[in-house]
């Protein structure tokens, strides 16, 4: 017997019959002995739809823009889940298994005052664990927490995941299963490259790169959470005949464990590519080389609320001038060039460029650490196709390359190739 965290995302959940499809999913672990909790999202499309109530609502009188109070945003946006839950129970009842529905404020997960995108402080799992072990089911609505104020609270998009993960550290689950569209985490894209195969195993660090490089799989906040408490994460397809032979394999279900790199035995030098697109390149030319300039161009931006990443410094040869090229996602280019504009006495660049239309591909693995020449092997393969890089990052376990919008599958393509990805 075990302890199990089942989550649904909300195509898993969009209609009736997929709920009851689902219960179908849970009523296969309860049948094996196990102990269950389920967190479920909102119907497919339910969040945006609320939302778009919300934002088409009169604005708060003397506003000069659209403005509401986040607190009933979260009231309103969080119903859809709450929904999701009491269906999902009804349908596990009407199988004649013990299910009650909790909503966050229920349990209680209690979060931070950041109302539309809270974050989670701490869970007290006690009665569902009590629960859990007289044999009820817990179906929880995800996304949704218990603010200091009193009054619920959402987590922001993709918030489920990451309700799911907490619960888990929290009851202490033997694993946390995510149930999606697709059936575990690929080496890249099966869209762009149609030999990417399903890894059977990776680890917490190169999911967290995967997650943020644009693999939309799992929602990054959620794997911080799996990596910091360690909680060992199952992604599987919720569209599997629940009774097909293997489905309730205890230890080894299909799909891709993220877990521990330590559990991984044959550790593969690269174990994915991901990408990203609509990145933007921003250069400032002819800064001083002197201190706090950095300071002085980074600060104003992060105050902004504008994500930077990939940063290139380029100095002159006499040490007196320097060029700083960064990217910004290409929807934050139009706020940054402003930002560096009321900004410009105190930075004291000569000319500010930008290119859009770029787009980011990086090769991750944790095998990189112990392999040489990683690097140089991407380098050759894509000079060969004859792909241009603007900029190059590197860490530990990954090496990110800025290349020209229209090379962006052929480059994906290639580095899958080049590493020996699309051999089974």
């Amino acid at each position: 017997m075990a302890r199990i965290v089942m989550k649904f995302g909300g195509t898993s959940v969009a209609d009736l019959d997929r709920i009851r499809n689902v219960a179908r999913h849970v009523k296969r672990e309860v049948d094996a002995g196990h102990e269950v909790a389920v967190v479920v999202s909102a119907m497919s499309g339910k969040t945006n739809e609320l939302v778009g109530w919300v934002q088409n609502m009169p604005k708060v009188a003397g506003a000069n823009h659209s403005i509401y109070d986040a607190r009933e945003y979260d009231a309103i946006v969080a119903s859809g889940e709450q929904v999701t839950s009491g269906l999902l129970a009804i349908a596990l009842q009407a199988m004649g298994i013990n299910a009650r529905s909790w909503q966050g404020w229920q349990i209680p997960i209690r979060t931070d005052n950041a109302h539309g995108a809270a974050r989670i402080l701490e869970i007290e799992g006690t009665e569902i664990i009590r629960r859990m072990g007289e044999g009820q089911v817990a179906v929880v609505a995800g996304f949704q927490g218990l603010g200091p104020d009193n009054r619920l609270s959402t987590l922001g998009r993709g918030g489920s995941d990451t309700s799911a993960v907490a619960i888990a550290a929290a009851v202490k689950a033997d694993r946390c299963d995510i149930y999606t569209d697709v059936d575990g985490v690929y080496t890249t894209d099966p869209r762009i490259e149609p030999k990417a195969r399903r890894l059977k195993k990776i680890a917490f660090e190169e999911m967290l790169e995967m997650a943020s490089l644009g693999a939309k799989v799992l929602q990054v906040r959620s794997v911080e959470l799996a990596m910091v408490f360690k909680v060992r994460t199952f992604v599987r397809s919720s569209f599997e005949d629940p009774d097909a032979p293997g489905m309730g394999d205890l230890l080894n279900p299909p799909g891709t464990l993220i877990c521990d790199e330590e559990e991984i035995v044959e550790q593969e030098v690269v174990t994915g590519i991901a990408y990203a697109k609509d990145e933007a390149q921003i250069s400032l030319r002819r800064l001083a080389d002197r201190p706090g300039v950095s300071a002085a161009i980074f600060g104003p931006l992060a105050e902004s609320h504008i994500n930077v990443d990939m940063i290139v410094q380029n100095i002159s040869e006499d040490g007196s001038k320097t060029d700083m090229t960064f990217t910004v996602p290409s929807g934050d280019v139009e706020k940054a060039l402003r930002v560096l504009g009321e900004n410009k006495d105190k930075i004291g660049y000569d000319v500010v460029q930008n290119e859009s239309g770029l787009v980011k591909v990086s090769v991750i693995g944790i095998g990189m650490r112990s392999h040489a020449g990683v690097a140089a092997t991407a380098f050759q393969a894509l000079a060969e196709k004859g792909i241009n890089i603007k900029a190059i990052t590197t860490s530990e376990i990954k090496i990110s390359i800025l290349i020209d919008g229209p090379y962006a599958e052929l480059a994906v393509r290639t580095l899958h190739s080049c590493y020996g990805l699309d051999k089974s």
